[in-house]
């Protein structure tokens, strides 16, 4: 040191600046190859810590596994506070283990769950720990079970299931008949029985104190509830426990808003929103920072026949709806895009049969029960021009009456009876030809008049007189009328041309270009607008459409089918419930024709409550026999469907329940007892701050969440394996 000190005071001082400079230098080489030695040989990983803030616009209910249907909000918290036995994922798109790991039978109906180690409730601490036991399994589903739960529709999925304690850690279900589905009833959040002791099952949704500060066993537990008059947050924070997948968020914060404008007003601290709407040309309304995340759930929306309506008990009529929908036209105008063609959601549906054709729709109209009244009278007069070519007089088919006007028929004595009434008027012999007979038929008045309108004209014979043949004539009333009905029978006579004209001949005439106008035939305008189809007692065809004002689109859908089927003969009147109750009141009592509505399979598909013949509503006229759980919004009856949906249900063989989804698929095409028309699409947006987002196929909305423990906001860096700092010299080489 002492020598290299004696050399820098014996350099000059340019050599001295040229030194420090070369030394400065080789120092920044140094640094320099060091850091590209760590970005070479690194990587990026997740790391944990960091807040999660989500927008939402709702209302905070008390957060309870046992009462979340109608609450999307409430939803998505209890998906983390709460764990259940069972989880769906929704990357397999199958039902796995959680708390507890599951054994079942092979005929489906014993299910075995066994607690994993070390589970234990939010309230628990070193002193008081509190575990997870069979006791609260069982105290969870038990009062589901108990008939004063005030939840009938989530006590449906436990009706026949006997709930059996094996061991501390072990529960039994035991299923009256097999369920391959069942599994999906065990997702259900597990409660902590210590929380409701004292509390009968019948006011056990009016536990607010454990509503608001809930205690379960999932991945992160309520820190805090804070409202204020702009918002309520919700603050959850990652509970600390041993069972995977281990969660990298400390901390997941809900901002819930009383309208989505509010929500936007404070998007700036806001790194997540949920169901995004759209504007007006179906763009998300978000800042660019956010990315948008677009998904479907397993659901439908479809227009329901009401099969227990006379009119819509004609099969061939369901069809031609069926066929005369246009579906991309009903997506299009509401922004949607997944159109979708049956309720059985698992199967392909390329070759669905039902494929928007207005021509064949048409004629599957055609061979209903219900035709154009164009064609009903075409066929009308048809008839009694056929009547009359036939018959033993031959008279003109319109006549304009006049004031003791006199209309004059003759013919030939044989065949006409001598003693032969027209009218109940008695023919005459003409006077130049002794075997033809002549008759004066008087209009307006007098006895055998004919009268304005359509005159069937008897001929009656005998004593006791009998019918020996009928015509018919037409009294116009005035020239305009006369006129009209001359124009008919242009018309009808074109028509004819044209139904007896060779194959290949180009029509002059078609149903499609004449109108009814006033009870006669002409040819119609572009201003006309399409009649509507009658049956043959003239009943026009009206279909009353029953919607719900939410979502707003459900109004939008209903104008579009409205507007589509007029093009096929058919008046719709769209009702918009004026509230839910309302609605859900009318619903019940199963009052519409046609219903627009949507329905859920959630994950696993099971298309059974919402079309076996035990979801038919049954109306006594007693609102007090009105079931909750009627899901059958067709009162579609099928023997062989039936048969088709035990089997989904019951079996565990793949290849039989794929049998009987092909089945089932051909008899709903036969039936049409629905038309489904799209799944709605959602939108789901976070900042791009938000990383290792994934959603997967989601059931539920919250099901978002089931994919949390792989979103972060962190990151470090970590050395590829066989790499570290010791690695850098042999690392050099690799420069050159």
């Amino acid at each position: 040191m002492r020598r290299f000190l004696q050399l820098l005071s014996a350099m000059s001082r340019p050599e001295r600046w040229i030194l420090s400079v070369l030394v400065a230098l080789l120092l920044l080489s140094a640094v320099g190859l060091l850091r590209l030695f760590y970005l070479r040989n690194t990587v990026l990983v997740p790391a944990s810590g960091g807040t999660y803030i989500e927008g939402t616009v709702g209302e905070l209910q008390p957060l309870n596994p046992w009462f979340i249907v109608q609450n999307d909000v409430n939803h998505d918290i209890v998906s983390l506070v709460f764990s259940g036995l069972l989880r769906y994922n929704p990357q397999t798109r199958a039902i796995e283990d959680d708390l507890a790991t599951m054994r079942s039978s092979n005929d489906a109906k014993i299910y075995t769950l066994t607690l994993k180690d070390n589970l234990f409730w939010h309230d628990s601490t070193d002193a008081a720990p509190h575990p997870v036991t069979a006791d609260d399994v069982l105290f969870t589903f038990k009062t589901v079970q108990d008939p004063q739960f005030p939840n009938a529709l989530l006590r449906q999925n436990f009706r026949g299931v006997r709930l059996d304690k094996v061991d501390d850690r072990t529960v039994r279900f035991t299923l009256d008949e097999p369920y391959s589905f069942f599994p999906s009833n065990l997702t259900l959040g597990l409660l902590p029985a210590a929380s409701f002791v004292g509390i009968p099952a019948s006011k056990i949704d009016q536990a607010i104190d454990f509503g608001y500060a809930p205690v379960g066993a999932g991945p992160y537990r309520v820190k805090s509830i804070v409202r204020t008059d702009f918002s309520t947050e919700v603050t959850l924070e990652r509970f600390a426990r041993q069972l995977p997948p281990v969660h990298r968020l400390d901390r997941v914060v809900f901002r819930i808003f009383s309208d989505y404008s509010s929500l936007l007003s404070d998007v700036g601290n806001i790194e997540g929103v949920r169901l995004v709407p759209r504007n007006d040309d179906g763009q998300p309304i978000l800042p660019k920072r956010f990315t948008p995340l677009t998904y479907t759930l397993p659901q439908y929306v479809a227009l329901f026949f009401n099969l227990d309506r006379p009119a819509l008990q004609d099969q061939k009529l369901r069809v031609g709806l069926q066929q005369g929908t246009d579906k991309q036209a009903i997506v299009d105008a509401i922004h949607e895009s997944h159109i979708v063609d049956t309720p059985l959601l698992e199967i392909d549906t390329s070759d669905w049969h039902y494929k928007f054709d207005p021509g064949v729709a048409q004629g599957a109209l055609l061979a209903s029960r219900w035709n154009l009244p164009e064609r009903y009278r075409l066929q009308r007069v048809l008839e009694q021009e056929d009547a009359n070519r036939a018959g033993l007089v031959h008279p003109p088919r319109v006549v304009l009456l006049t004031e003791n006007g006199v209309l004059t028929l003759s013919g030939s004595i044989p065949p006409m009876p001598r003693e032969a009434l027209i009218n109940g008027v008695q023919i005459g012999r003409h006077l130049a030809e002794s075997g033809s007979w002549l008759l004066g038929l008087p209009m307006l008045k007098g006895s055998g008049a004919i009268l304005p309108g359509e005159n069937l004209i008897k001929i009656t014979a005998g004593k006791p007189s009998h019918i020996v043949d009928s015509f018919y004539i037409y009294g116009a009333a005035t020239q305009d009328e006369y006129n009209r009905a001359i124009e008919e029978q242009r018309i009808v006579a074109l028509y004819q041309e044209t139904k007896n004209a060779p194959p290949d001949t180009p029509p002059k005439i078609t149903i499609a270009q004449v109108v009814n106008e006033h009870g006669m035939l002409r040819m119609r305008t572009s201003s006309d607008p399409l009649s509507v189809r009658v049956n043959e007692k003239g009943e026009p065809l009206t279909l009353t459409l029953l919607t719900s004002d939410a979502p707003h689109t459900y109004r939008d859908v209903a104008e579009e089918v409205k507007r589509q089927w007029a093009k096929l003969g058919v008046s719709v009147v769209v009702d918009v419930a004026g509230s839910p109750q309302e609605f859900q009141d009318r619903l019940l009592r199963r009052d519409y024709d046609v219903l627009l509505f949507g329905q859920s399979l959630l994950d696993n598909l099971d298309s059974f409550p919402y079309w076996h013949s035990s979801g038919v509503q049954r109306l006594t006229g007693k609102d007090s026999d009105l079931r909750q759980d009627a899901y059958n919004l067709s009162q579609y009856t099928s023997f062989k469907a039936d048969e088709m949906l035990q089997t989904i249900r019951r079996t565990t063989d793949e290849k039989e329940r794929e049998r009987a989804l092909k089945q089932l698929q051909e008899i709903f095409k036969q039936d049409a007892p629905a038309i489904f028309l799209y799944s709605p699409v959602y939108i789901f947006a976070h900042h791009r701050d938000i990383l290792g987002v994934e959603l997967g196929s989601l059931s539920l909305h919250s099901d978002r969440f089931l994919t949390l423990y792989k979103w972060y906001v962190k990151q470090e860096r970590i050395f590829m394996p066989g790499m570290g700092w010791g690695s850098f010299f042999s690392w050099l080489p690799s420069l050159l």
